[in-house]
């Protein structure tokens, strides 16, 4: 199916007030889970953020990377333990994580936003002393274990935007994997979506888009809530409708809007162009969740 002429400039017309609603503003897009698996896709992600800091928006990317990170840790023959059904990030599984993060899948995101026209630069939140971490200290499954050690997996301390605010505004598209320093050196693996709902409360950025497998937060008959308040949420978490992996994806999202930012959307990755459906379009994709 074409689009005729006509068609496609009253579609460029349609997008001028939410283009201006946006315009120097910070967008910072979780991006991972099975979107970043297949290269078109990746190449359509890539396409959509130069053209979002084409129209004087500063989009800053986070990525995650568990599938491959896994393979990887395969490949090499490294086991991992487990505690408490949680992986235990130990001295051998860090330095792949960093590999992976900071080496394979950070530069493959820049060089597609790079071929498409753009340019990005790769960080990780050791850049700069961006995020420092403290360990995460995990409540443990049974009465008698009082905290599962997890090893060298984080969550961020402190956030020093020095470097990003150095980046943006300037045409360059900051790409951040969620790797963090530690208070003496040592390195810890940051979850991708605490990471960038951290970077974007530092940055008091206007959206946060988590970028997941799914199409948002659904209530008790599977349907999508398009709109929701902080309190909402609270309430949908306390009656059971939001549960399992979803809750700490909106514990982000709360965590994010008590910073400053001013709303964040959890939307399905999977949808080509979803970052320019929410943002551009009246249509939207996925739960907008604000103050």
């Amino acid at each position: 199916m074409t689009t005729s002429p006509q068609e496609q400039a009253r579609i460029l017309s349609e997008a001028l007030p939410h283009m201006q609603r946006y315009d120097e503003k910070i967008v910072v897009i979780k991006y991972g889970g099975h979107a970043m698996g297949e290269e078109e896709a990746a190449r359509l992600f890539a396409r959509d953020i130069v053209l979002l800091e084409q129209t004087a928006i500063n989009p800053v990317v986070v990525h995650g990377g568990g599938p491959q990170i896994a393979a990887m840790l395969n490949r090499l023959g490294i086991r991992s333990q487990f505690s408490g059904g949680l992986r235990v990030t130990d001295a051998a599984t860090i330095e792949i994580v960093e590999m992976v993060l900071s080496g394979s899948i950070n530069k493959q995101i820049v060089s597609f936003i790079n071929q498409a026209g753009g340019k990005a630069v790769g960080l990780s939140g050791k850049d700069g002393n961006m995020v420092i971490a403290r360990k995460v200290t995990q409540p443990g499954p049974v009465p008698v274990a009082d905290v599962v050690d997890l090893g060298f997996v984080g969550e961020p301390d402190r956030i020093d935007t020095t470097v990003l605010d150095q980046i943006l505004g300037r045409e360059l598209i900051p790409v951040l994997a969620p790797v963090a320093a530690g208070p003496a050196g040592e390195t810890f693996n940051v979850n991708a979506d605490t990471f960038a709902g951290c970077i974007a409360g530092a940055l008091k950025a206007k959206r946060l888009l988590l970028l997941t497998d799914v199409p948002g937060v659904l209530d008790k008959s599977k349907t999508l809530i398009q709109d929701m308040s902080v309190d909402d949420v609270r309430r949908l978490i306390a009656d059971g409708t939001i549960s399992g992996g979803m809750i700490p994806k909106v514990e982000t999202c709360i965590t994010a809007l008590e910073r400053g930012v001013e709303g964040v959307v959890i939307l399905d990755g999977k949808v080509p162009h979803a970052v320019l459906l929410e943002l551009f379009t009246n249509h939207g994709a996925g739960t907008l969740i604000h103050r």
